[in-house]
């Protein structure tokens, strides 16, 4: 017997990628719901035609209409030939190859994965697995300057985190300092180059890695290549360097050139797929890994640059300082700029707005935020995945507090806005990727979209909420007590619609963790599957509680709660 169902591969990132020396990992996308299970059968390219290996493929989980199965193969030589074999409980089955699918595994064809270079995996620096991220907007923080942020460094490490990032400090008319006047100079309200170099070594004695952000997909109006287009117009000799309509250029009513969004006259967009322009942006970005020693670049508006400069942006920036992390933002689907060329990982706007729908809102349950999960961790490789910032809001979302509190329907209503924020902040605590705490979350700040996002920092302990900043502090100290919750494999273990209360394991080369989340206002009893195969007890990281049993573990979670079981 044969069958025909939708199947999905390609031969490419992030279907088929290196895993690590001799490794590489493959995706295949099979229908929901049918009980398929999937084998790969694989060998060397120039080996015989049928000499292949079967090797069973792990079923990941459901994203929706579609399973995710995955299998990493070993390969000798780099040179990988293989194809999918797909059957029903019923006998039914199809084979899978480049040509499509048939019941005749010839004409099926196979894969062909030319050869592993090792150098297409994505490497990360060796500082990232264990990060967890806090974003500074400067203005708002201590004083308004580098100096006010140097005196808080303590605060952040007694808070645990590892990785500043803090949004543009480079001269500007601006408040948010977005359109640059001067990518060689602090901008006075910060301070001085000298205020950034103490900084960054006063927060490397503490151990925290300081990244900034380039704004390189636009400049200011006030840039000196563009105020010299301004008054020489098609004789400059800066035209080039920037997408000029018509001239003379004017910037009102409407720009007479692109810029940033719509109509930004502030901001022109800048030609970064000229020569002389990537160079002097490149300049920019080694000069300050060297004058300051910072650890990383997040990359403005990083989709709408020319592919081609990112390419020879990483190439040399990691020849030189192979320990720099870079950071694109895209506040879409990433997984295109994160395949080894361009970034280590984005700032994955996607996942919150999952996670906003769920904790917040309210506006879905466990099994469409499970398959949300399980979707987006799809389009990317385990690499990217792993690198990616995991925020919960930014300088350019409302506050998480502020939607929890606007947000919330039917029972929700029952849960405060500090319970649900507390849930979510247990999830992306032990979620994979890069955990980031927008300032002033972690003390109960709240604000609406920009400009309210973007307060003074709450420093008087009165004005703080003391319950969620200690939420924040052991939350940190477990997940960078356990290297599991840092690199371990994320798979889903339950979900329970009519409880609204899902589970998730993270696994790895230690003990797995397991993780449940009720986001319900209701105390439940729950009698769940294993999952863990050894008959150990299991404690609960949070209270401390142990729980004893075999083959089912019998649990008590209370309203909005959570437990960690190791």
């Amino acid at each position: 017997m044969s069958n025909h169902w939708f199947l999905y591969h390609t031969s490419e990132d992030p279907f088929a990628f290196p895993a690590g020396p001799g490794a590489l990992k493959l995706r295949l996308f099979v229908p929901a719901g049918q009980h398929l299970s999937c084998t790969v059968v694989h060998s060397d390219r120039y080996d015989s035609p049928g000499s292949e290996q079967p090797q069973s493929m792990e079923k990941i989980g459901s994203a929706g209409a579609y399973e995710i199965h995955e299998a990493v193969i070993r390969t000798e030589t780099g040179k990988c030939r293989y194809l999918f074999y797909v059957k029903n409980p019923a006998g039914d089955y199809t084979w899978y190859g480049e040509r499509g699918e048939s019941q005749n595994r010839e004409r099926a064809g196979s894969f062909q994965y030319a050869y592993l270079h090792a150098d297409q995996a994505l490497e990360l620096p060796s500082w990232t697995s264990g990060a967890i991220v806090y974003q500074i907007y400067p203005s708002s923080y201590n004083r308004g300057t580098l100096q006010g942020i140097t005196e808080k460094i303590p605060y952040l490490q007694e808070l645990g985190v590892n990785a500043v990032y803090m949004t543009p400090i480079f001269e500007s008319p601006s408040e948010h300092k977005y359109n640059t006047s001067d990518y060689y100079k602090i901008d006075p309200d910060f301070g001085t180059a000298e205020d950034l170099k103490e900084l960054v070594a006063e927060a490397h004695r503490h151990g925290i890695k300081v990244l900034l952000d380039a704004v390189f997909n636009h400049s200011g109006d006030t840039f000196f290549a563009f105020r010299d287009v301004l008054e020489h117009g098609e004789n400059s000799r800066y035209k080039d360097w920037f997408f000029i309509h018509s001239y003379p250029v004017e910037q009102s009513p409407v720009p007479t050139y692109e810029t940033f969004a719509k109509a930004e006259a502030q901001m022109p967009k800048l030609n970064m797929n000229h020569p002389e322009v990537a160079d002097y942006m490149l300049a920019v970005a080694k000069h300050w890994i060297r004058e300051a020693g910072i650890d990383g670049w997040r990359l403005d508006v990083a989709n709408e640059v020319h592919p081609l400069f990112w390419s020879r942006f990483r190439r040399e920036l990691k020849d030189e300082f192979p320990e720099l992390l870079l950071i694109g933002e895209i506040m879409h689907a990433s997984g295109p700029w994160l395949r080894g060329d361009q970034f280590d990982g984005g700032m994955n706007y996607v996942l919150r707005d999952a996670v906003l729908e769920f904790f917040a809102e309210q506006s879905t349950g466990p099994q469409r935020f499970m398959e949300q999960l399980l979707h987006i961790e799809a389009l990317c490789n385990d690499q990217a995945n792993s690198a990616m910032f995991q925020l919960l809001g930014s300088h350019d979302t409302q506050r998480f507090l502020t939607a929890c509190k606007e947000g919330g329907r039917g029972w929700n209503r029952a849960g405060t806005a500090l319970q649900r924020m507390k849930l979510a902040i247990f999830f992306q605590m032990t979620y994979i990727g890069l955990p980031m705490i927008y300032y002033g979350d972690e003390v109960g700040m709240e604000g609406a979209t920009d400009p309210h996002c973007r307060k003074p920092m709450l420093w008087h302990r009165q004005e703080q909420n003391e319950e969620l900043h200690n939420w924040y502090k052991e939350l940190i100290a477990l997940r960078k007590a356990h290297n599991v919750l840092q690199k371990g494999a994320f798979r889903p273990w339950f979900t329970d619609e009519a409880r609204n209360v899902l589970g998730f394991v993270r696994r790895g080369d230690q003990d797995p963790i397991g993780l449940i989340l009720n986001n319900s206002p209701n105390h439940y009893q729950l009698e769940l599957s294993s999952f863990r195969p050894d008959p150990n007890e299991l404690t609960d990281l949070l209270s401390g509680r142990t729980i004893r049993n075999a083959k089912r573990i019998l649990v008590e979670i209370e309203p909005f709660g959570c437990l960690m079981l190791n």
